[in-house]
């Protein structure tokens, strides 16, 4: 009698005696182009002002002046180590701050606001500059509640103002490939997709060292908590403010909301999840934070899960993936591969391995008469490897708002994209505090238990 073979050993004899495919793979490299350099009449340049002079704000700025035709004109920020900064950042000591954000709305020559501060001033900050006419680049996530989100929404209309959000990766060469790919069928209708990203050391998990002057002289506190729950001074709760629901909102708004929204762009999805359910916890970080150092969420995007988990106790590789019948796309910082799939048998199936000898010899013959290629015109399989610019450089995504502020054409990631984006990361943390699946209701634009 003879032997049985595994499902392993089946599949690697099956393919041996089938016509081989070849497989290769191909590199191409994607390539980005901003505003060509040249002069500018006064007319043409973009004069904006700068609201938060932070972590993010300062890179914001120091990348937004490197952009042709754009001017920072004026910063401002409650603590004042950041007034000193800003005009070492433009090499202008002359350069105006203040502490009052609303001094720089009222001036005429500001055609424009890039503002990063706490997630609990984004409603404000957003809300009042469009009021004053002013268009706006909003540092991610849009919002700090629904609520607010709705509002802002409101704001941009009713003032017929351009507003962008922060998730940089939307104007990235690489979201525009996957996009390009997923449009024109490369892996079929997406079934699945899968977010994660894994940090492992205290920095990443925003145990930033206060600066050494910080005090009640030089930071405007009571300012700063806005709406937050009035306390003492507390210069860690400053400096690390995404560790509390106060002030932020957590890994979701701080990393979920980027996977979410170059997951949006690539897929052409600009909508809010019908479900969301998340475990989690503060497994490493008990600093007295109340956000999760680990959040993981199962979304249903009419009817798609998507899966996303976000740790700050272990590294892992960032990446997005999207899973169809014709194969996948994996995307993450610098790169972005296809890997096609037929979807069809490659040999034999192994169930033929309970026919009776005779049954299994006639169809191992009939199938590799039916599927065998001729010699000589076997075929090649082939993984494409796109390499680009970093999916998380901020100058591509200002240079998209300062372009749209002289075109006045609008934005990928306007105030519904943004909204629709950071809903998704309000409805994570509602069931991870919740303990419970939560549900979208359009109709009271709320989220259900």
């Amino acid at each position: 009698m003879k032997r049985i073979l595994s499902r392993r050993a089946f599949l690697q004899r099956s393919s041996a005696v089938a016509a081989s495919s070849l497989i290769a793979s191909k590199t191409v490299f994607l390539e980005a182009q901003l505003t060509p350099g040249r002069a500018m009449a006064p007319s043409d340049r973009v004069r904006f002002g700068m609201i938060g002079v932070g972590m993010q704000g300062s890179g914001l700025l120091t990348m937004a002046i490197t952009i042709p035709g754009v001017e920072c004109v004026a910063a401002a920020d409650l603590y004042d180590g950041r007034h000193t900064l800003a005009k070492e950042i433009t090499r202008n000591a002359s350069l105006p701050t203040t502490r009052k954000y609303q001094e720089l709305l009222d001036r005429k020559d500001i055609d424009c606001i890039v503002a990063a501060v706490p997630d609990h001033w984004h409603k404000r900050v957003v809300v009042d500059a469009c009021n004053a006419g002013k268009d706006i680049y909003c540092e991610k996530p849009m919002s700090h509640t629904v609520a607010d989100g709705l509002a802002m929404v409101e704001a941009a209309k009713k003032n017929n103002r351009i507003v962008q959000i922060g998730s940089q990766r939307v104007s990235s060469v690489l979201c525009a490939k996957a996009k390009e790919l997923y449009s024109a069928g490369a892996i079929g209708d997406v079934e699945m997709v899968e977010l994660t990203l894994g940090r492992n050391d205290p920095t990443g998990a925003w145990e930033y060292p206060p600066p050494s002057d910080l005090s009640p002289q030089t930071l405007d506190w009571d300012t700063w908590l806005n709406d937050a729950p009035k306390i003492p001074f507390n210069k860690l709760h400053f400096a690390r403010w995404r560790c509390w629901r106060a002030y932020g909102t957590g890994v979701a708004g701080d990393l979920m909301v980027h996977l979410i929204s170059g997951m949006m762009f690539t897929l052409g999805w600009n909508e809010i999840p019908r479900s969301a359910t998340a475990l989690g916890g503060i497994f490493r970080f008990n600093d007295g934070r109340d956000m999760p150092d680990l959040h993981t969420v199962l979304f249903d995007y009419h009817g798609v899960p998507v899966y996303v988990r976000l740790d700050l106790g272990c590294e892992s590789q960032e990446l997005a993936r999207f899973m169809g019948p014709k194969g996948i796309l994996d995307a993450g910082e610098f790169e972005l591969r296809h890997n096609p799939q037929t979807g069809v048998d490659q040999s034999p199936s192994y169930y033929s391995q309970s026919f009776p000898q005779k049954m299994r010899d006639e169809y191992f013959q009939q199938w590799h008469e039916e599927h065998d290629p001729k010699i000589g015109k076997e075929p090649t399989s082939e993984d494409t490897l796109y390499r680009g610019h970093d999916w998380d450089d901020m100058r591509p995504h200002l240079n998209v708002f300062f372009e749209s502020v002289k075109s006045r054409r609008p934005v990928v990631e306007d105030a519904v994209f943004g909204n629709n984006a950071a809903i998704a990361c309000h409805m994570a943390n509602e069931s991870y505090f919740s303990k419970k699946p939560v549900t979208w209701d359009a109709a009271s634009k709320m989220i259900k238990l």
